[in-house]
C-alpha cells in the first residue's frame, strides 16, 4: 500500500513521460437483434398457425358441402332409379313393335278418312246453306204474291221481291239468269204501280163522320095548310069529286113556281137524328170498303152519303156544302189497283231450284270404303 500510494501532488500533475491510453472501441450488443428476430419468428409462427386453422375450417366446410352434394346426388340417383324402374314397368306393358306399327297405320288411315269426311261435310253444309237461302227466296215470293192478292200492298210486295232478287244475286250462279230476269220485270211493274192511300182515306172519312154530329140545319119542310088549288070550288059543283081527290094528293105533291129556290121536303116521319145516323152509316161503310179494297162498295156508300146530304140538308148552309164537296172528292180517290201477277216469277224460281237440285244429286258421289285405299297398290 505504501509503495503504490502516491502523494497528492504527484497525482495532480500529469506525468509527461507516461503514454496516453486510448479507450477501447465500443462493441455493439448482440442481444437486441436476437430479440427482433425472435419476435419476427413468433409472428410468422402465429400467422402460419392462423392460416392453418383457416385452412382446416375451410376444409371442414368443403367436406360438409361435399357431403350435402353427395347426399343430393344419392337422392337423385334414387329418384332416377325409381323412374327407371317405372319406365321399365311401362315398357313392359307396351305392346310389341309390330303391334305399334299396325296401330300407327290404322291411325293414319283414320286421319285420312276423317279428312275426307270433313271435306264432304263442308260441301254438304255449304250446299245446305245455299238451299236454305234459295228456299227463303221462294218463301219471300210466296209472301209477296199473298200480299198483292189479299191486301194489294204494293210497297211490301216490292220489298219482298227485292229480297228474293238479292238472295239469287248472292248465289252467283249463271243458271239463275232466267229467274232473275223475271224478278227484274216484276220489280219494274211494281215500281210503276201506284199504291192507294187506304189508311189516309179511312182517316179522312172518319173525320167526316165526326162532323156529321155538327150538322143542324135541315132542308125546308113543306107544310100543308089544308088548302088546294080548287079550294074555291063549291061542294055542290060537279067538280067537287075532283077537288077532293086533288086535296088528297096535294099533301104529297108540291108545285114550285120558283125553281131557283132549293126547297126539298123531308120524308114522312124523318127527323134530324135519323138523317145523321143514315149519313154516318154510309161513311162507315165507305171506311170499311177503303180498308178492304172494295171499290164498288166504296163508290156506292159515298153515293148514298152524297144523296143524303143533297136531299136532307140545306145546300145554302156552308157546313153542308163543304161536306158534300169533300164526299165528292173522296169518291174519286182509288181504293183498288191492278197488281202485277207473280205466278210466272214464282214458277221461274221454282224451276231454277229444281234444276239446281238435280245437278247437285248428279254431282254427289258415294264415299269410298275404308279398305279401298289399302287394296290400291
Amino acid at each position: 500500500m505504501s509503495e503504490t500510494a502516491l502523494p497528492k501532488e504527484d497525482l495532480d500533475q500529469p506525468a509527461i513521460d507516461a503514454p496516453v491510453e486510448t479507450p477501447p472501441p465500443v462493441v455493439p450488443r448482440r442481444g437486441n437483434g436476437l430479440a427482433v428476430v425472435a419476435l419476427l419468428l413468433g409472428a410468422a409462427g402465429v400467422a402460419v398457425g392462423g392460416w392453418g386453422v383457416w385452412q382446416v375450417r375451410h376444409l371442414q366446410t368443403n367436406n360438409q358441402q361435399q357431403s350435402a352434394q353427395v347426399q343430393a346426388l344419392n337422392d337423385q340417383a334414387q329418384s332416377l332409379k325409381l323412374n327407371e324402374q317405372r319406365l321399365s314397368e311401362r315398357l313392359a306393358q307396351l305392346p310389341p313393335a309390330e303391334e305399334l306399327e299396325e296401330r300407327r297405320r290404322l291411325v293414319t288411315q283414320l286421319q285420312s278418312d276423317q279428312q275426307h269426311l270433313n271435306q264432304r261435310l263442308e260441301t254438304v253444309l255449304g250446299a245446305s246453306r245455299k238451299d236454305w237461302r234459295l228456299a227463303e227466296a221462294e218463301h219471300l215470293l210466296r209472301l209477296a204474291s199473298l200480299r198483292l192478292s189479299a191486301l194489294q200492298d204494293i210497297n211490301s210486295a216490292q220489298a219482298l221481291v227485292q229480297g228474293a232478287d238479292e238472295i239469287l244475286r248472292e248465289q252467283n250462279d249463271p243458271g239463275s239468269f232466267a229467274a232473275r230476269e223475271q224478278l227484274a220485270k216484276t220489280l219494274a211493274a211494281l215500281r210503276s204501280t201506284e199504291q192507294p192511300d187506304r189508311t189516309g182515306l179511312f182517316l179522312q172519312l172518319g173525320a167526316l163522320r165526326d162532323q156529321v154530329l155538327e150538322l143542324t140545319e135541315l132542308a125546308p119542310e113543306y107544310k100543308d095548310r089544308g088548302e088546294s088549288l080548287l079550294g074555291l070550288t063549291a061542294d055542290g059543283d060537279g067538280a067537287s069529286r075532283w077537288a077532293q081527290w086533288w086535296d088528297q094528293i096535294s099533301r104529297y105533291i108540291r108545285i114550285d113556281f120558283n125553281a131557283d129556290e132549293n126547297v126539298r121536303p123531308l120524308l114522312a116521319g124523318q127527323s134530324l137524328v135519323q138523317v145523321r145516323l143514315a149519313l154516318s152509316l154510309a161513311l162507315e161503310q165507305a171506311q170499311w170498303a177503303a180498308l178492304n179494297g172494295q171499290a164498288p162498295v166504296y163508290t156506292q156508300a159515298l153515293t148514298e152519303a152524297r144523296d143524303v146530304l143533297k136531299n136532307n140538308f140545306n145546300q145554302d148552309n156552308p157546313q153542308s156544302k163543304i161536306m158534300l164537296e169533300r164526299v165528292g172528292e173522296l169518291s174519286r180517290q182509288p181504293v183498288t189497283v191492278v197488281t202485277p201477277d207473280l205466278t210466272g216469277t214464282l214458277s221461274s224460281v221454282q224451276a231454277y231450284l229444281e234444276r239446281r237440285n238435280l245437278n247437285a244429286q248428279e254431282s254427289v258421289k258415294p264415299l269410298p270404303a275404308p279398305g279401298a285405299q289399302e287394296a290400291t297398290p
